[in-house]
């Protein structure tokens, strides 16, 4: 069994600032009065097929803007900060939309009147429309308006078992970052309204759970019982691959319920399996390979092995201008770097089924005093366990340090620290202040309030011609590729579908 400083003592300082991190952060778009957009994504951002930075995720009214991969954590959100620049002013300039800041949606309208986000006439695009309208018959589109942050990350010279490992460990700790920047403890009843919850009425505007961190990442979040059937290995490639490959070979009665097309010929959906496509899986964070033209995910993965790993949990910082700050980047890095250099044992059934149960526990009651959690079929305190993983982080954070001439990864770890001493610092309990101090414990007022004094902080951000002129290039730039690829397309779409949805393409 490896020690941590052992591994620690093997990487070099340019290994330790060979980190590369990049983000995908979701938002809704939203009227002033705080309503969801139903207008399309606008022209003047671009192609969403086909733009590098800016596309949608499920709806129309659901942006979501990208950054490259950087080795530095300012470069990283600098970058993130110029296409939110972009964003803003091309939403004030159209009419004055917003950024709704917020995980937990706005004001929703009905549900089938949630627009699903469109990708021209490819047919590329049009598959990419018909997964969001299966997702929307087999998970709701309410469900879908839920928006976080993704934080992609690598370290050089690193192979799919030690990505596997990582893994792993990030499953058995992951509660500790829902607690420290877990940010969606309360929600607009419109949310569950005809779906059975356990919240608690706060108001007449707001739902919530007293102790709660993160809603978005508890039952009512991107949860799926259908899903929960999957025993996913992270022990390794080959059993990651299988129990995907089976979940998306063979038929799943309810969804074959469903049918792919409607009596009118109108399709409901790509596929009658358990995931109709890859990225349906949900999790707190996945194994990622970059892929090919028209290459299926599970293939690249197979073929040429995990290049890094996307976190999937952190929720939307309402009080941050971007959503997320240097200090959580850097604390994610030491997080990160203690979960591919610990010892990582092969998961279980019975473990994988006590992380789910964490998890909820702590989305839903996660600043509760005296909470219990579940570790090897033994009951341990929250805190003492949260305790005793930062503090093994300590070495990482110093390690990194040391590589940067810098003291901001141990500052970031001894942030932590401090929240986890005080929960009255936690972004979900400042939420919950906040909505009774100032907003009448109205979730919708408290968001929209944030969503007006982010977007103000954005326009007023120094921005030059120049600047703007190289974001409107780009765009018009994707718009031509996207026209490109509808020109080149020469199968029928059912012809391209049955191919690109072959076993085939999911083995190498």
């Amino acid at each position: 069994m490896r020690t941590l400083q052992d591994a620690l003592s093997r990487l070099s300082p340019k290994v330790l600032t060979g980190i590369r991190r990049g983000i995908e952060k979701e938002g809704l778009r939203v009227l002033p009065t705080g309503s969801l957009a139903l207008t399309p994504h606008p022209l003047a951002l671009g192609s969403a097929l086909t733009h590098p930075y800016i596309t949608t995720d499920y709806s129309e009214s659901q942006i979501e803007l990208i950054t490259g991969a950087h080795q530095g954590v300012a470069d990283c959100l600098q970058e993130l900060a110029s296409v939110h620049q972009f964003v803003y002013r091309t939403l004030q300039a159209q009419g004055d939309e917003m950024l709704w800041v917020s995980s937990m949606p706005c004001g929703l309208p009905t549900d089938e009147t949630i627009p699903l986000a469109r990708y021209g006439g490819s047919n590329v695009g049009r598959a990419k429309s018909i997964y969001r309208m299966g997702l929307g018959h087999r998970y709701g589109r309410r469900m879908q308006t839920i928006s976080g942050i993704h934080y992609n990350w690598s370290l050089p010279g690193v192979g799919s078992d030690e990505y596997f490992a990582l893994i792993r460990n990030f499953r058995r700790s992951a509660f500790v970052l829902l607690y420290l920047f877990g940010a969606s403890p309360a929600l607009c009843p419109c949310f569950v309204e005809g779906r059975q919850h356990n919240l608690q009425k706060l108001s007449p505007h707001a739902l919530y759970l007293p102790h709660a961190t993160s809603l978005r990442m508890g039952r009512l979040g991107y949860q799926s019982d259908a899903q929960a059937s999957l025993a996913v290995s992270y022990n390794g490639l080959q059993g990651y691959a299988q129990s995907l490959h089976g979940a998306l070979t063979q038929p799943y009665p309810a969804y074959e319920a469903i049918g792919l097309r409607n009596p009118g010929g109108d399709y409901n959906q790509l596929g009658t399996s358990l995931l109709q496509i890859e990225n349906e899986f949900y999790g707190t964070i996945r194994p990622k390979r970059t892929v090919r033209s028209g290459e299926r995910p599970l293939h690249a993965l197979r073929e040429r092995g995990v290049e890094y790993v996307e976190v999937r949990l952190m929720d939307l910082d309402p009080f941050e201008p971007l959503g997320i700050t240097e200090r959580t980047m850097r604390l994610l890095d030491v997080f990160l770097l203690h979960c591919l250099l610990a010892d990582s044992p092969p998961d279980s059934p019975e473990e994988i089924a006590e992380i789910q149960h964490n998890q909820q526990l702590t989305a839903e009651r996660g600043r509760e005093p005296g909470l219990v959690l579940h570790r090897k079929g033994q009951a341990v305190a929250f805190q003492d366990w949260a305790a005793e993983i930062l503090h093994t982080c300590t070495p990482v954070a110093q390690a990194l340090d040391a590589a940067h001439a810098s003291q901001d990864y141990t500052a970031a770890l001894g942030y932590a620290h401090q929240l986890l001493a005080t929960p009255g610092q936690t972004s979900s309990a400042r939420v919950l202040k906040q909505m009774e101090q100032q907003h009448g414990n109205s979730f919708q007022e408290f968001a929209l309030y944030q969503s007006h004094q982010v977007r103000n902080t954005a326009l007023a951000w120094p921005w030059t011609p120049q600047q703007q002129a190289r974001w409107d290039a780009q765009a018009a730039q994707s718009l031509a590729e996207q026209a490109a690829i509808e020109a080149a397309d020469t199968l029928p779409f059912e012809a391209w579908r049955q191919r690109y949805m072959a076993v085939e393409g999911l083995s190498v």
